[in-house]
């Protein structure tokens, strides 16, 4: 059975196999044959791909870049705000090529929380139609794919040695410090596993842009059907080629932003966008509420320890302050972490050489990583202050650059990030919190188009009281557990907290909820399996579907999401299911 499923799908494109291939060499006007067609070669295209590579089914894979960046197709992404003070620009924080915005990240990788899974009568719209235990089975195989070691996030299971506390003496029903953050190499998924697709049978083509996808009856007639198929991708490249891909189901692996484009841009059944007939594809636009403020004096703490842990696999490790789910119901509130961190970069008045050297480079810093050197830095001649600083402590900054260049820049498992140990114990808080998911945050098509024609996208991200309350609430909750078991304080004014966590708006690259799960067509976009209610083979790979945000990082997530479904499309398209310890192999 396996064998014939093979050679059918080998006759239908025999020199297929084993290459990746450029879309400008297929014949124009042809149309390609599978029985899968994923879109988007990122985090979750690609290990959707890996995890179907022995299904015996047929799959090809849509990349819209090729191995390196080029300006004209990531010109493709570009589109507009409706307020730049609250979101970045469209083509920023994510990448057109092989790999994605892999090819971008920072590595960081984390769970969510059951809580995050759950209807709370306080976060408007909440609650998944799956669960945390929907997850977990995938959750280590996502962990393997994204090299952040064993699915091991609490410093109990992490580590089998004695481990330092974060703050000594604190002990908080509020708030835990034994949850954890690992970090990828950060790994490149398109150079990672470029080799593992290539001598594999999923067929590979770059400079593929999807524009439409479209149904036969659709096109026809228009006429609105519940689950009605999708039988054609209309795919072009910039080069001027175009040919369908005519597959028996699709799935959507591109990121938040780009699934509402391209669902949009579909018609479907009744002309309002694929998926969209009840005007829900692109709203509950989310990312994360972040920011740093306040003065944290942990200087009666027993010990403060904020830096990276090493696993025993050699993983990086970080501890937070975690709200736990207790206090988030007691204070009505999403889910909320800090972290202990240095001073504002912007400000000299920290005397850091490191960190002025940080903000004087800033011109040669990525705008993704660079965005909170910018910034007001008080006072005339802060440059001028800055300089003061470098060449003040130029033993320390010669040292901390020594160090960075071997651990970072040279090294293939990079040290994730700038850790500084203020010798007076006084830390600011780098916050990131959920956020509240709202339908008039919303990411829709304008007017203007691309070079493919594609309608370009204009973003009107939004944020809630809700927002603000869980930051502010949060806070509070900290500053007295602080207080209560002794450590230190925290100062900061309350006043200045919703100005802080709009300081830098959206947070960075995770565009979220946009085609949202559920089980009612009239608030969601997909159901539990991640396909469109109104298009029984269309599915979504991505954080467009997660209805709430939670305080993670998504994207273990996204990939957890993409092994589940790869699960649900090998039952769906008819191939012997492989357990998950198959795929690992």
């Amino acid at each position: 059975m396996r064998a014939s499923v093979m050679i059918a799908a080998s006759s239908r494109h025999p020199a297929a196999h084993h290459m990746i291939e450029d879309a400008n060499r297929i014949p124009a006007g042809s149309a390609l044959h599978a029985d899968l067609c994923i879109v988007g070669a990122g985090a979750a295209g690609i290990a959707l791909a890996l995890a179907l590579q022995d299904s015996g089914l047929d799959v090809i894979l849509l990349e819209s870049g090729a191995d390196r960046p080029d300006e004209a197709v990531q010109a493709l992404y570009e589109g507009s705000v409706a307020d730049a003070r609250l979101h970045p620009p469209p083509d920023h924080y994510r990448v057109r090529r092989f790999g994605g915005s892999t090819t971008l990240w920072g590595g960081r990788c984390l769970p969510m929380d059951a809580i995050d899974f759950e209807r709370r009568d306080y976060i408007a719209h909440s609650g998944w139609p799956i669960g945390l235990d929907d997850l977990l089975p995938y959750y280590p195989r996502a962990n393997q794919l994204c090299e952040a070691g064993d699915f091991a996030y609490t410093v109990q299971t992490a580590f089998t040695r004695p481990v330092r506390p974060m703050i000594g003496g604190f002990d908080s029903d509020a708030f835990s410090t034994d949850t954890l953050e690992r970090f990828s190499c950060p790994t490149d998924f398109g150079a990672r596993y470029r080799r593992r697709l290539e001598r594999g049978p999923v067929r590979v083509l770059l400079n593929a842009n999807l524009t439409r996808l479209s149904g036969r009856s659709m096109a026809q007639s228009g006429a609105s059907s519940q689950g009605e198929p999708i039988d054609s991708a209309q795919v072009r490249t910039l080069a001027g080629n175009h040919f369908t891909v005519q597959a028996r189901g699709y799935v959507l692996a591109a990121g938040g932003l780009e699934v509402a484009r391209l669902l949009l841009a579909s018609p479907g059944a009744n002309g309002r966008g694929l998926g969209n007939a009840r005007d829900v594809v692109g709203r509950y636009y989310m990312s994360h509420i972040a920011g740093t403020l306040g003065a944290a004096d942990l200087s009666r703490a027993g010990s403060v320890w904020h830096g990276y842990e090493i696993s025993d696999e050699g993983i990086y490790c970080r501890r937070r302050l975690a709200l736990r789910p207790q206090a988030q119901r007691a204070l009505q509130v999403g889910n909320f972490i800090a972290r202990l961190h240095h001073p504002r970069i912007p400000d000299p008045g920290h005397g850091s050489g490191i960190l002025s050297a940080l903000y004087l480079a800033r011109p040669i810093v990525p705008y993704e990583y660079a965005k909170r050197l910018y910034g007001e830095a008080p006072g005339r001649g802060a440059m001028l202050a800055h300089l003061r600083n470098v060449v003040l402590d130029a033993p320390g900054t010669a040292a901390f650059l020594w160090n960075w260049l071997r651990r970072r820049t040279l090294a293939e498992r990079k040290f994730p990030s700038i850790i500084m140990r203020p010798k007076n114990l006084r830390f600011s808080l780098d916050f990131h919190a959920e956020q509240e998911p709202n339908p008039s945050s919303r990411v829709k098509l304008g007017r203007a188009v691309d070079a493919l024609g594609m309608p370009r996208i204009e973003i009107d991200w939004r944020y809630t009281e809700r927002d603000v309350t869980t930051v502010q609430s949060a806070l509070a909750a900290l500053a007295q557990a602080f207080e209560q078991t002794g450590v230190g304080r925290l100062d900061y004014a309350p006043d200045q907290v919703e100005a802080e966590m709009t300081r830098y708006g959206a947070y960075g690259g995770h565009h979220i909820g946009t085609a949202r799960m559920g089980t009612d067509p009239a608030d969601s976009v997909v159901d539990a399996q991640c396909r469109l209610h109104e298009a029984d083979n269309v599915y979504i790979a991505s954080a467009a579907v997660f209805p709430t945000s939670s305080q993670a990082n998504p994207t273990l997530t996204v990939v957890a999401l993409a092994l589940r479904l790869a699960d649900h499309l090998r039952k769906t398209y008819g191939a012997p299911r492989a357990t998950i310890g198959s795929q690992a192999r």
